[in-house]
């Protein structure tokens, strides 16, 4: 009996400990309307308001060919993505889904691709930001083995 209330405590304590990870968080303020904010899956942005922006950037962007097999050539799937963007930013509604487009045609993992959300503070609910140093989104990082070895700040410099 002794065991089992001792069981109990601990798994009750252990539970109490494991953070719970909350994903495709949304909210609707007053000033801006709806965001994004956290974790998100790629099927948010298949829902309004953000549906009729990312649908539009994805489908006019023409995809450069030659850079394209230049990723492929480079093992881009061998490789950890995080994307920050603010869905209420302009530079993050034309560029994640161009970045999405790219993904796809390599056909990059998304168990290998982060996407966080963050406020007009550039604020995550969890702090995301902080460890990545964000000032500005969208914001890609790219991981190799949990090392960053590169990053994209608002706009690429070329392409």
């Amino acid at each position: 009996m002794k065991k089992t209330i001792t069981l109990i405590i601990l798994g009750m304590a252990l539970n109490s400990c494991a953070q719970k990870v909350i994903i495709n968080r949304e909210v609707d303020t007053p000033e801006y309307g709806k965001m994004l904010l956290g974790s998100q899956s790629l099927d948010q942005f298949q829902k309004e308001p953000y549906k009729a922006w990312y649908d539009e950037n994805h489908t006019i962007y023409p995809i450069d060919k030659t850079a394209l097999e230049g990723l492929k050539k480079e093992k881009i799937n061998s490789y950890n993505i995080i994307v920050f963007l603010g869905t209420w930013c302009g530079d993050s509604k034309r560029n994640f889904p161009r970045l999405m487009k790219i993904l796809e045609e390599t056909k990059f993992p998304e168990s290998k691709l982060q996407i966080i959300g963050v406020n007009r503070q550039k604020q995550a609910p969890d702090g995301e930001e902080v460890k990545y140093n964000i000032t500005h989104v969208p914001t890609i990082i790219v991981e190799k083995y949990g090392k960053e070895i590169g990053r994209i700040t608002e706009e690429p410099e070329t392409g």
